[in-house]
């Protein structure tokens, strides 16, 4: 069983950052791959960056963010954390935590919305 608390949502002005938190309060499978993904007002699923912390990390990012978000490991062990920098209004959307054991091949952002666990989301509006 994986229980995931997702956190850090809020408004923001376009081209301002917000930093989003996803902690595994528990975990009894030993998760290996950890993500983001986002549903849109007009309810439209999009994994947004994926993250592999099994024999090594790595990383990965959907188009729409890349060089924009940035998906870490934070101090605290099974702990990570997405910086959103230079938001668009098209980011507006429910963001949602989700974790999997997963080899590194499939721990991809696109398939984020697909793994077995997920966090209650934590909303992030976009406008002026």
């Amino acid at each position: 069983e994986v229980q995931l608390v997702d956190s850090g949502g809020g408004s923001v002005q376009p081209g301002g950052s917000l930093r989003l938190s996803c902690a595994v309060v528990r975990d009894t499978v030993g998760v290996t791959c950890m993500g983001w993904f986002r549903r849109s007002p007009r309810n439209e699923r999009e994994g947004v960056a994926a993250v592999f912390t099994g024999n090594r990390v790595t990383y990965n990012y959907a188009d729409s963010v890349k060089g924009r978000f940035t998906i870490s490991q934070g101090n605290a062990k099974n702990t990570i954390h997405l910086e959103m920098n230079n938001v668009k209004p098209e980011d507006t959307a429910m963001y949602y935590c989700a974790a999997d054991i997963l080899p590194e091949k499939q721990c991809r952002a696109a398939g984020v919305y697909e793994y077995n666990s997920w966090g209650r989301g934590t909303q992030v509006t976009v406008s002026s």
